[in-house]
């Protein structure tokens, strides 16, 4: 079975210097990134939601669905600016609320709404349909092996950085 990174591979083959293995393997990687980048932009529009407000959300369910808004800038990696100019669109739309903590009145938390944990959901329940029908063109053995080996590359790339 041929797929467009072979086609891709045939262009350079003689071109550039490259093992044809390595190349093959990253640049599959890197269109399988771009395939899940675009179903995840799919399923936020089929909700109805932007990209940062889904990034915003995610980070507040992990969070047990509470954070400061110092937390969520450095989870998001924004500015205290930034974060504070998301954080006043998320909680115009009531998908956010920010709540004075109780114990000190100079700490705000931010609190995911239902509104907003349900939109989330959505959206992660659409992206979990498409992911798992993109791998189960493979059998779960297949699977088992692909997450062992890939886990295997991203362990010894992150310890060699």
């Amino acid at each position: 079975m041929e797929d467009s990174v072979d086609r891709h591979l045939a262009r350079w083959r003689g071109k550039a210097p490259f093992d044809e293995r390595v190349e093959g393997i990253v640049t599959r990687l890197q269109f399988l990134v771009k395939h899940l980048a675009h179903t995840k932009e799919a399923a936020l529009r089929e909700v109805g939601m932007q990209d940062f407000e889904f990034e915003t959300l995610h980070r507040l369910v992990a969070r047990e669905g509470a954070a400061t808004p110092s937390e969520l800038a450095a989870d998001l990696l924004l500015s205290p600016a930034g974060m504070t100019g998301r954080l006043d669109t998320l909680e115009r739309s009531g998908l956010v609320r920010r709540v004075r903590s109780t114990e000190d009145r100079r700490r705000v938390d931010v609190e995911l709404t239902p509104k907003g944990h349900e939109l989330w959901m959505d959206a992660m329940t659409i992206r979990a349909e498409v992911e798992a029908r993109m791998v189960s063109a493979l059998s779960p053995a297949d699977q088992a092996v692909l997450d062992g080996l890939l886990k295997h590359l991203l362990a010894t790339t992150e310890t060699a950085h």
